[in-house]
């Protein structure tokens, strides 16, 4: 994962991305990628997945 942090409390799932960070563009040169969980991941100690994009026009 990329500039991504995932706390469970009780039910509740907390996402967290610092949004003054880039990773470079994308594949295709449109976007800037902020943060990825390259993919869907398991949330931490749950049977759940997370696929998360965060991005900006460039």
């Amino acid at each position: 994962m990329k500039n991504v942090e995932m706390r469970v409390e009780g039910t509740m799932l907390t996402i967290t991305v610092d949004l003054s960070k880039e990773f470079g563009p994308s594949s295709t040169g449109k976007t800037i990628i902020i943060a990825s969980t390259e993919g869907n991941v398991t949330v931490p100690n749950r049977q759940e997945k997370v696929g998360l994009n965060v991005y900006r026009k460039k």
